[in-house]
């Protein structure tokens, strides 16, 4: 009888005790990856549009170490081809997020075609991360030699012609004679070999990749006077959605931001910029990135629709602070 009495005192003493850390880790829960400063997460799933270039090296590093989900978020990832898939995406309501080069952000924007709020930054263009490259045996052995050439950009009306057109501007060279041969990057150096272009606009990787296949030379770097450490990328949302997701977007941004910081340390990024931009070892070594940023900087990114107008990309002025969450 007594012995029974004492078991069934102990069971009572146990279940408290563990009613008790239940009840401690409902709490410690509480704190985790659903309450986040300021509280609960709006949206703790969000879709982002991502492309295969060295600039996303910070995106991948938070998805590796686990700063996503120490914010409480979970990021798919969706794959685009290009800067204009991406924003397309975005418009269509498939991703919630969309990295791009600035440009097809600023033109639709411009245009009304949706109303767009940045998130995050990306990129900055560095010393010799953005070249206008030429073979060694090309009429073109410098910049005055670029005015009515073949050059070969990503596309009509992007950055890639755009830096290119102020570079050679500033350079004191005429560029409305220049045939502008759209081609993807990873075409550009078997072109340059052929003589099917004369000159190319390129960045990392594939900058340092056509050096090493084809022997191209660097005949003008975009990133130096007016273009000098122009942003590059970065990250938006439709302002929909970021006014709705107001802690969603703020746990995005402080995860890149510790991903960001912690991608000045080259080693931790080189693996990332191997298994996701497509290079080899050697290339993630040598390739010159970009400015790796992700606090968004009105001024800065100012330049960028400025410069887009100066050259009839866009033609109406637009104000990059109304574009800021």
């Amino acid at each position: 009888m007594h012995r029974s009495r004492r078991l069934s005192s102990v069971v009572t003493i146990a279940l408290a005790v563990l009613a008790t850390v239940l009840s401690g880790c409902d709490a410690l829960g509480s704190q985790d990856s659903r309450k986040q400063p300021g509280g609960a997460l709006e949206r703790p799933e969000i879709t982002i549009s991502i492309m295969p270039t060295i600039d996303l090296a910070p995106y991948h590093l938070a998805t590796q170490n686990g700063y996503f989900a120490a914010e409480g978020l979970e990021v798919v990832a969706v794959q685009a081809p290009s800067g204009q898939a991406s924003l397309s995406k975005l418009i269509g309501g498939d991703v919630d997020i969309a990295y791009s080069s600035y440009t097809p952000f600023f033109v639709a924007q411009s245009k009304g075609v949706t109303d767009l709020t940045f998130v995050a930054d990306a990129s900055y263009a560095s010393p010799r991360s953005t070249m206008v490259v030429a073979m060694p045996n090309s009429p073109v052995q410098g910049v005055k030699d670029l005015a009515g050439r073949r050059i070969a950009v990503t596309g009509r009306n992007t950055i890639s012609d755009t830096l290119v057109k102020s570079a050679m501007k500033t350079n004191g060279v005429d560029h409305s004679h220049v045939t502008w041969v759209e081609l993807p990057f990873p075409d550009t150096a078997a072109a340059l070999s052929r003589g099917d272009i004369d000159a190319a606009f390129l960045t990392e990787p594939f900058l340092t990749g056509a050096v090493k296949t084809v022997g191209a030379v660097p005949v003008l770097d975009t990133a130096t006077g007016p273009t000098a450490e122009l942003p590059t990328a970065g990250y938006a949302a439709l302002a929909s959605f970021a006014r709705a997701n107001p802690k969603t977007v703020a746990a995005f941004q402080r995860a890149m931001k510790r991903a960001t910081d912690e991608a000045a340390d080259r080693a931790k990024i080189e693996p990332l910029i191997v298994a996701f931009a497509k290079v080899d070892e050697a290339t993630a070594k040598t390739a010159t990135l970009l400015y790796l940023r992700s606090t968004l900087d009105a001024t800065q990114l100012q330049r960028v629709p400025d410069l887009l107008l100066e050259f009839g990309i866009i033609s109406q002025k637009v104000d990059v602070a109304t574009m800021l969450d």
